[in-house]
């Protein structure tokens, strides 16, 4: 099954660390995803540009309209994502709790549904 596991975290969090513990907390994140892609559960994972260069769409009425977004009040915002394979929840909760940016934030683990 394939699950995603969406990062969050509060930009100040990272943003408070030290250029060591920066480069330190890539490096991390990096072999873990080379250990996933070891044991045949990484599918892909990409970091996401600061929430303030985000927009919004909604459309409406067959007319769509563009905002800066996100809307929501809060102090985590999502940062990234790996999408993995996993036999099933347990297994992927376990991935997510192996995700270095977790002691940071929170990690939503998510299946992805099969369509069709």
């Amino acid at each position: 099954m394939r699950f995603v596991c969406l990062v969050y975290f509060e930009p100040s969090a990272t943003a408070a660390l030290s250029p060591t513990d920066k480069a330190t907390l890539g490096r991390d994140s990096m072999a873990y995803d080379q250990e996933l892609s070891r044991r045949g559960s990484y599918i892909v994972a990409e970091a996401l540009n600061p929430v303030s260069s985000a927009k919004c769409v909604r459309v409406r009425k067959g007319k769509a309209t563009t905002t800066d977004g996100p809307f929501a009040e809060t102090k985590e915002h999502l940062g990234g994502f790996i999408l993995v394979n996993a036999a099933d929840m347990n297994e992927a909760l376990e991935i997510a709790a192996g995700i270095p940016l977790a002691q940071f934030g929170t990690i939503e683990v998510r299946p992805v549904m099969q369509m069709g």
